[in-house]
């Protein structure tokens, strides 16, 4: 299996996070990728696509922001990384905000995802390295791996959060799409809802987009991700979120895993983005699930026996002193089928 990776993604460091009332150091640090980069063995450079596929998921007027909100924040005598504190929960709509203050509310949800001096360099090209592995995907067929850092799942078009800037998921499918691809599944099997790649897709049926995650009456992002979401418009019926239960084992996790690779089967899709989350781990600081590192290398077996092209896009995961062990394992279980 083809892994890609840019070591510029470890330029984004912010900190700390406002978490639970009070501020603790990120959790979403360069030390996550260093530890995944040192157990999958040799990667592969990310390619550089440009702006235009980003620009295809992300406004331009959110692109740009994300690119001098630190400049901003800074050039306003303010110390340490950019981060909202004031949310538009009515009436949200598009403003000409000069303040920055005002522009890091408009264009995020939360006071978790601080905007480091690093932050779009990171993004940026923890976007180009999703391009690339599903560029290869596509030419190879198989599957590849792209070690995304920051991670993408829970930003929208136009508003970061969950550590989130660009969409690395988004990005890809509607660059499959752009490419010829007229059918494309992404499965989400982070801890968390991505519900960023929903918002995006929810009006589409030519994305499918199948998530298994922690219930959000428990458990963040909350607002989101609840099994009665199921798409409008076009999109009716190509939205599916299976949550689960604080505590989930292997066991009740294979049932929704079968439920997913049903409805990814009647799809029938040219492609698959996989963003994968090892957050689901029991000893993850901020999850709840009870998966263990020799239950990921047959969740990816039953993935991989779909038969479909899949691109592999890391998400979440925040044990780190574990998580070169449980990404190494997915990716071993993933390897002999593709």
């Amino acid at each position: 299996m083809r892994r890609f990776w840019d070591p510029r993604q470890l330029d984004h460091a912010p900190v700390q996070e406002l978490h639970n009332g009070g501020f603790i150091a990120y959790n979403e640090n360069p030390g996550r990728a260093r530890t995944i980069a040192a157990a999958i063995g040799a990667t592969e450079p990310s390619a550089d696509h440009g702006e235009g596929p980003l620009l295809c998921v992300h406004s331009p007027d959110y692109v740009a922001f994300l690119k001098s909100a630190y400049a901003d924040w800074r050039a306003a005598g303010r110390p340490g990384d950019a981060a909202g504190y004031t949310w538009p929960v009515v009436g949200r709509r598009p403003l000409d905000l000069d303040r920055i203050d005002a522009r890091l509310g408009q264009y995020s949800y939360d006071a978790s995802t601080p905007i480091a001096e690093g932050t779009w360099n990171a993004a940026y090209w923890s976007a180009q390295t999703a391009l690339s592995a599903t560029a290869a995907v596509i030419a190879d067929g198989g599957a590849a791996f792209a070690l995304c850092r920051p991670p993408g799942h829970h930003c929208g078009a136009d508003y970061l959060g969950g550590y989130c800037y660009l969409n690395n998921a988004a990005i890809a499918a509607e660059a499959a799409i752009a490419g010829g691809k007229s059918r494309v599944a992404i499965l989400d099997i982070d801890y968390h809802h991505g519900n960023g790649t929903q918002d995006i897709f929810y009006g589409r049926g030519d994305v499918l987009f199948v998530s298994i995650h922690a219930d959000p009456r428990t458990d963040y992002p909350f607002y989101w991700g609840h099994a009665d979401e199921t798409g409008e418009g076009e999109g009716q019926g190509a939205n599916l979120n299976l949550p689960l239960p604080r505590g989930t084992t292997r066991s009740d996790y294979d049932g929704a895993l079968g439920k997913a690779l049903d409805r990814l089967a009647a799809f029938a899709p040219e492609l698959l983005i996989l963003s994968f989350g090892a957050d689901t781990f029991s000893g993850d600081p901020i999850s709840f699930f009870k998966l263990e590192t020799e239950d990921y290398a047959p969740i990816a077996r039953r993935i991989a026996d779909l038969g479909v092209p899949t691109a592999i896009l890391m998400e979440g995961g925040y044990a780190v002193d574990a998580l070169g062990r449980n990404v190494a394992a997915f990716l071993e279980g993933f390897s002999p089928r593709s």
